[in-house]
């Protein structure tokens, strides 16, 4: 009989921001499978468990490994970091399951980067949003850039994932030239590094500061619509409670 396989958002980093059903999942499974830098994070917490992984951009390699160990009837964990189903691998185990006889896919969600960061903030995302990654590994840099803007036309609030990397250190910087066609230089804006991790930092800032602010991989950007606002250390974008009818 085929294994059961978690695909499991195991959310920021940090233990305490993982999921009680993501937990059990992990601690039921014989084999745990992931990308290098999410495996490290588990050892510690799961001894005695098979640990296999795989570097970035080998993401299908991790997928079939996962599968294939599913397969031959063992428990299997896939973790990714947030959610599995928000830029994580539940999309492309599901479409390479077919290849695996009898496994059992089982999507376990997380804390997602934009949720986890926003509550550090204060609230920005309180109303309608995008949520958008500045990777072009796997989009065209043409649709990304396409969907920045229509975004910002919209007023929605803009959610960017991966806003750098060593070979995307202006990405940042083209963002938000094209939402500054819509928006004002004072937008109210924000950063987090490290969410649930050593070296966690956010800050507020406006949207003139965060053209020329240096992001990383692991940093996650909002950027406020036309009534997102600063109230002391805080993002917050109104729903509009204070203005219902009485």
């Amino acid at each position: 009989m085929a294994g059961k396989l978690y695909v499991i958002g195991m959310g920021p980093g940090s233990m305490e921001q993982m999921t009680p059903q993501a937990y059990h999942a992990l601690r039921e499974c014989d084999v745990i499978a992931g990308y290098t830098v999410y495996i490290d994070l588990l050892k510690d917490h799961f001894p005695g468990k098979e640990y296999l992984s795989t570097p970035m951009t080998r993401e299908e390699e991790r997928c079939r490994m996962a599968l294939a160990q599913s397969a031959s009837g063992r428990n299997t964990a896939l973790v990714c970091s947030g959610d599995a189903g928000v830029y994580g691998m539940a999309g492309l185990v599901l479409e390479l399951a077919s290849d695996y006889p009898g496994a059992e896919v089982e999507v376990i969600p997380g804390i997602t980067a934009a949720s986890s960061g926003a509550a550090l903030l204060g609230a920005p995302l309180i109303h309608d949003f995008a949520a958008i990654s500045l990777s072009d590994r796997l989009t065209s840099l043409d649709t990304i850039w396409r969907r920045v803007e229509l975004a910002a036309e919209a007023d929605f609030v803009i959610c960017l994932y991966n806003p750098a990397s060593r070979s995307r250190k202006d990405y940042l910087a083209e963002a938000c030239r094209l939402i500054l066609k819509y928006r004002g230089e004072d937008t109210v804006c924000g950063i987090v590094r490290q969410i649930g991790r050593e070296g966690q930092e956010h800050k507020v800032m406006t949207l003139r500061e965060l053209v020329s602010w240096q992001a990383d991989m692991f940093t996650t950007v909002y950027i406020g619509n036309s009534e997102t606002k600063r109230i002391g250390d805080y993002m917050v974008t109104p729903r509009g409670y204070r203005h219902e009818r009485k």
